[in-house]
């Protein structure tokens, strides 16, 4: 059901699914659905935690061995393993974010979800760059970094700028890197 979710959200957007959809797609009653989720927002949560960490297991992103790989080896290397994880998140949740933010004008639990998700992306963030420099890092270069790594500017360069996602990778790491020489002082 949550792949079937997650496909259908991120072709369709949140106005363009409906759970009948989704229940047609996993070869499920709307029922099932409904008694798994609890709601078109609860599917739709469950789907986006999903593609955030990439399978099932009920592990926060935080926790994650890829999440680890950002506090081991040179700068290069935890800027490479930096740029290789927010790759590989947005381009699993490009489709579902804007599904989110086309959902959250009509459903004001998905724009409370949207609220709390750039929280936890801003808290990741800070916690990601204190593990990429070794130490606290400034409020500015944080911003930098949470501006970065966003989804918006991965689809401005993938969808729009017509970069290839392993050009993006290559860009982000440099660009994380730039980011947090100041950082470094080293």
């Amino acid at each position: 059901m949550l792949d079937a979710a997650v496909e259908l959200f991120g072709e369709r957007g949140w106005t363009g699914t409906g759970v009948r959809d989704v229940a047609r797609q996993a070869g499920v009653s709307v029922e099932t659905v409904y008694s798994a989720f609890g709601s078109k927002v609860g599917l739709f949560k469950a789907a986006l935690d999903v593609s955030v960490v990439g399978d099932l297991v009920q592990v926060p992103l935080a926790e994650r061995p890829e999440f680890a790989r950002i506090g081991a080896g040179t700068t290069v290397d935890r800027a490479a393993a930096a740029a290789a994880l927010v790759r590989q998140i947005n381009e699993r949740v490009s489709g579902l974010r804007d599904a989110l933010r086309e959902g959250a004008y009509a459903e004001p639990e998905l724009a409370t979800l949207l609220t709390e998700l750039e929280q936890r992306r801003t808290a990741d963030v800070r916690q990601g760059a204190r593990m990429l420099a070794g130490e606290d890092v400034a409020d500015p270069v944080v911003g930098g970094l949470w501006a970065v790594v966003s989804v918006e500017v991965f689809q401005l360069l993938t969808a729009h700028a017509g970069w290839s996602a392993d050009h993006y990778e290559t860009w982000l790491a440099d660009t994380i890197g730039r980011l947090l020489a100041p950082a470094e002082g080293k």
